[in-house]
């Protein structure tokens, strides 16, 4: 467990972000991605008959069509226990095996932090 009050200010921005996009939308799981020049991505999960996508590699989507080279890191804010693996793998595909994942249920409490890296 994380303690959210101790999360770097820039860290607690983006899983601000990913429970605001969450609410917002009325989705499952919400994200937010910081890149190296630290702009943000948030994102929603999409639910389509024809396309279904996580939060997190809808945001990693959008970091990348937006020019994004790299990322700093990613936050998911979802009432599951773990980030799948899929979705760390999109993290790690831009970022890097060691990019932070925060883990935060739906109050904004960071649960866990967890390496991009799948085998991490």
């Amino acid at each position: 467990m994380t303690d959210s009050n101790a999360l770097d200010p820039e860290d607690r921005k983006i899983v601000t972000l990913a429970r605001s996009v969450r609410a917002r939308n009325g989705v499952p799981e919400g994200a937010a991605v910081r890149d190296e020049t630290g702009r943000t991505y948030a994102a929603g999960s999409v639910g389509l008959p024809s396309l279904r996508l996580s939060a997190l590699r809808t945001a990693v989507a959008m970091a990348v069509a937006s020019g994004a080279r790299s990322l700093e890191a990613a936050a998911v804010v979802s009432e599951a226990a773990e980030v799948a693996p899929e979705d760390r793998a999109a993290v790690a595909d831009l970022g890097g095996a060691g990019t932070p994942v925060l883990l935060a249920g739906p109050d904004g409490e960071v649960r866990r932090t967890v390496p991009a890296d799948t085998a991490g």
